[in-house]
């Protein structure tokens, strides 16, 4: 088995500084550190216990990315989601909320057009 010390996530942006304050005043992540420097330019926000990276690079979308153009969903698992929701809708987002037999989950984008999502922490092991 790997000796794993920490988990963590790159994610690859074209609106770097959008993203940065997405994450960090939309969604509430901590900021970590930054680098900025000629050669690398990057974020770390803490992402529960892990570690998202927001680094350039990436390709933005005016329209929400479909699973083809990105394959990955940014999920936040959290204690009161109507709350969430209504955190996030109160900052300008467009939130969309689903609630099914095996719990209530709600999706929305980043500024390149990533997709993120809420789900209630309660239900996700069931």
């Amino acid at each position: 088995m790997i000796a794993i010390e920490r988990n963590g996530c790159i994610l690859h942006t074209e609106r770097y500084e959008d993203c940065v304050r997405f994450y960090r005043d939309i969604v509430g992540l901590r900021l970590e550190f930054e680098k900025n420097e000629p050669a690398q330019t990057l974020s770390i926000l803490d992402f529960g216990g892990a570690y998202l990276m927001i680094e350039r690079g990436g390709l933005a979308s005016a329209a929400p990315k479909t699973a083809t153009q990105n394959p990955v969903t940014i999920r936040f698992n959290v204690v009161d989601i109507d709350e969430a929701v209504a955190q996030l809708r109160s900052k300008g987002l467009n939130v969309h909320a689903s609630r099914f037999e095996w719990g209530t989950i709600a999706d929305f984008t980043d500024p390149d057009g990533n997709p993120c999502q809420l789900r209630e922490a309660a239900s996700f092991a069931r």
